[in-house]
């Protein structure tokens, strides 16, 4: 499993910023825009508090086990990989989402429409931005936690026989 990279979410952020973007203008323009749900921001919040409370006790966890405590619970390599796969679905959804919003809040925000039900709209949209934001900030550190340490930095290993 490859490492996510921050300029593929960024991108995948901005592509899907710009086309809800322009399909939130024609929307508008051949109708009603659908509204931004107020759950969004919350649902996103809680995905992001999940994952980092999943970092965190992985994080703890193979710490202990790195130390040799006495009675430290080990981490199961099958589910330290499934937490860096859920870790690298999360980010990816999470940048589509929050890019999908942000160009929703754009819209909204350069529309100048003065209705509270449009300014509502927006702090919403923005809202669930910055909780999308979170979301791949904790899926990313999450992720860094679960990988493996390279072949190179174990320094307990004595060197290949070529190298002697």
């Amino acid at each position: 499993m490859k490492e996510l990279r921050i300029r593929a979410l960024l991108g995948l952020f901005l592509v899907a910023g710009v086309l809800s973007w322009a399909a939130a203008r024609l929307w508008d323009t051949l109708g009603t825009l659908p509204g931004v749900p107020v759950a969004a921001p919350v649902v996103l919040a809680a995905i992001a508090a999940v994952l980092l409370a999943t970092a965190l006790s992985l994080r703890s966890r193979l710490k202990a086990q790195r130390e040799r405590e006495p009675g430290a619970k080990g981490v199961d390599p099958l589910m330290a990989a499934r937490a860096a796969l859920f870790a690298q679905a999360s980010a990816l959804v999470a940048a589509l989402v929050a890019g999908m919003y942000g160009g929703t809040g754009v819209y909204l925000l350069l529309e100048g429409s003065n209705a509270p039900a449009r300014g509502d709209q927006t702090l919403y949209a923005g809202l669930s931005v910055l909780a999308g934001a979170g979301v791949v900030a904790a899926a990313v550190f999450l992720e860094r936690i679960c990988k493996l340490p390279e072949d190179g930095d174990d320094d307990s290993t004595p060197p290949p026989a070529a190298a002697r």
